[in-house]
């Protein structure tokens, strides 16, 4: 199972080519994604068009869709980013806080192009659903 990141998503809907786009499209229909409802809010609310809005709601609420936050994930989150904060990152977003927290917690792998998930990455053990080259 991985969760892919709005960052992502983003690009994909755009048509923007990139290696992570290339991976979310190889993984469509071969292995499973979980949509986290932060990231189906934070995508959904890009689109402009009554029809382009309504295809991805299609095609993103046929993946399983998650609860990201809860009690113990927001605890959690709040400890990843002071670790963070000691280690002198600094998180731009509390969502990308919360969203790596629970792919941490879950042990769920998780593709991205923000680069505020590298510190978790390299300070907190997320995982990188996009392979090393």
């Amino acid at each position: 199972m991985i969760m892919v990141d709005s960052s992502v998503w983003i690009d994909y809907f755009r048509g923007t080519p990139t290696p992570q786009t290339d991976r979310l499209d190889a993984l469509l229909g071969t292995e499973p994604i979980v949509m986290g409802d932060l990231i189906l809010a934070e995508v959904l609310q890009g689109f402009a068009s009554e029809r382009d809005f309504n295809q991805a709601l299609k095609l993103m609420t046929a993946l399983e869709v998650v609860n990201l936050a809860g009690r113990d994930i927001a605890i959690q989150a709040a400890r990843n980013f002071r670790h963070l904060r000691a280690q002198g990152v600094t998180v731009r977003k509390t969502i990308d806080t919360v969203i790596a927290t629970y792919c941490i917690e879950n042990d769920v792998p998780l593709l991205f192009s923000d680069r505020d998930f590298d510190p978790f990455v390299d300070h907190l053990g997320l995982i990188s659903a996009l392979p090393a080259t």
